[in-house]
């Protein structure tokens, strides 16, 4: 038994795309056992069994495990039998990444081919943007990059307008950059970034314009001007604050000044009624006898006429009041 197939050993396929792997065989005089075809995923781990995928065993054909490559990994020939063993797998993806074993059986003969398969992804449409003003005399960096695909990826501008691009810009194929260190209006036209690896290639495009440089002294003094406004309406705004607390604090003052200087209020009714009702509950001391108090005179209403109309005169003195009539018991130590 021989296997016969030839061809690379590697396969560099972009994802999405079919993979062949051929592997075709010649029995040889001596091999007169049942015919054993086996395709199965190498193990990494020298340890370990390879998986076994794919098998065509007594005119019947056999899959194993991984659903989702079983329904992509089909024989290329409608007979294996007859001498053609080569498989495909459609629609690659990166998980399908592995070497891959062709082993055909016919007892007593052997043999094996491997196929190392590796799935790429192409590069996404990659981003043209630019870093700098684009002003006259200032440098000017434009980028390029792709957000998907396999490494190593490079990237590569070129100039559709305007001429070729000039020995003193620089780029970096790496990383995308285009370097322009002293920007000018013959360097304005349109720009195309190429970015590509091993499977494929996407680009964008830039126009690269050239203004004028921007006044800087008169934006450093609008900016100082601007500056000085607004620290004045700060000053306007905090003396309008002081000023407010100021007039609410000599309004308090003036409102206190005003209850200071108001009259106190009359006293009421039930002042009097109360001191009449504590003279009236007053009780005398039993076996102890007062002397009657004598008033003075009493004033008519002429006489309080005449005080309201004269004023206040002066009364004559009250006439002497005459000895108690009890005496004083020296027995018992209290008036009798």
């Amino acid at each position: 038994m021989q296997v016969t197939s030839t061809g690379p050993q590697t396969l560099q396929i972009a994802q999405g795309s079919t993979a062949a792997m051929g592997c075709t065989y010649t029995p040889g005089p001596s091999d007169t056992g049942e015919l054993d075809i086996e395709w199965s995923i190498v193990s990494p781990d020298m340890t370990r069994k390879d998986h076994l995928v794919l098998a065509f065993v007594g005119s019947k054909e056999y899959r194993y495990g991984m659903p989702e490559l079983m329904k992509r990994m089909e024989f290329s020939a409608p007979d294996p039998s007859k001498g053609d063993a080569s498989v495909t797998i459609a629609d690659l993806r990166v998980s399908d990444t592995a070497t891959y074993q062709c082993k055909v059986k016919k007892t007593p003969g052997v043999d094996t081919r491997k196929i190392t398969v590796v799935v790429h992804v192409p590069p996404s449409t990659p981003r043209c943007w630019v870093e700098g003003g684009e002003e006259i005399g200032g440098p000017v960096s434009l980028r390029c990059g792709a957000s998907h695909g396999t490494t190593p990826m490079s990237y590569q501008w070129t100039r559709e307008s305007g001429g070729a691009i000039p020995a003193s810009v620089t780029q970096d194929p790496s990383s995308g950059e285009l370097l322009i260190r002293n920007h000018s209006e013959s360097f304005a036209g349109n720009y195309l970034c190429e970015a590509k690896n091993s499977v494929g290639s996407q680009q964008c495009r830039y126009t690269l314009r050239a203004f004028q440089p921007t006044n800087k002294t008169a934006v450093i003094v609008g900016s100082v001007i601007g500056a000085l406004l607004l620290l004045l309406l700060l000053l306007l705004l905090i003396w309008l604050l002081i000023c407010l607390c100021h007039k609410r604090r000599y309004e308090k003052e003036v409102a206190n000044e005003i209850r200071e200087d108001a009259a106190a209020p009359e006293s009421r009714p039930g002042s009097r009624c109360s001191s009449f009702r504590s003279v009236m509950g007053y009780r005398t001391h039993p076996g102890i006898a007062y002397s009657p108090v004598r008033r003075g005179p009493s004033h008519s209403a002429s006489d309080l006429s005449g005080f309201r109309k004269g004023g206040l005169q002066a009364s004559p003195p009250p006439p002497p009041l005459p000895p108690p009539v009890n005496g004083y018991g020296g027995k018992y130590g209290y008036p009798v």
